[in-house]
């Protein structure tokens, strides 16, 4: 014997499907709001926690990121809104693998090399994180 969906089966399936999807619309809409560049956004470079410089986002730019003794060990680009690690002296390259950056709070690590870029903005995101 074969058993087949019922009306019940397909409505039950139906109901899940469409509670799904607007959870992760819901989801997708509360979370990305307020995750955009803004146009004050910008890239703050650290090296060994000190920092290095920063650089707004709305304007390309190539930073060659240099060490204590001048060398450069880091190139970042910011172009078209978005920061990326180029190119590294370090021997893993994860930094340079890693996408590009473009929003509040995101960042580029490279650890050999003790570089942190980190996306920051003036900006405070409607949305507030509590944790208990």
């Amino acid at each position: 014997m074969r058993k087949r969906f019922g009306r019940n089966d397909i409505i039950l399936i139906s109901v899940i499907v469409i509670i799904s999807v607007a959870l992760l619309l819901i989801w997708k809409l509360v979370y990305l709001k307020g995750q955009d560049t803004d146009s004050d956004a910008c890239v703050e470079v650290t090296i060994d926690g000190r920092a290095y410089g920063t650089y707004p986002l709305s304007k390309d730019d190539t930073i060659e990121i240099k060490n204590g003794d001048g060398d450069v060990t880091n190139t970042l680009v910011i172009k078209g809104g978005v920061a990326d690690m180029t190119s590294a002296d370090c021997p893993d390259h994860l930094c340079v693998k890693k996408k590009a950056i473009s929003k509040e709070g995101e960042s580029i690590i490279c650890l050999p090399n003790k570089v942190v870029v980190t996306v920051k903005s003036d900006t405070k995101s409607d949305i507030d994180s509590i944790s208990k």
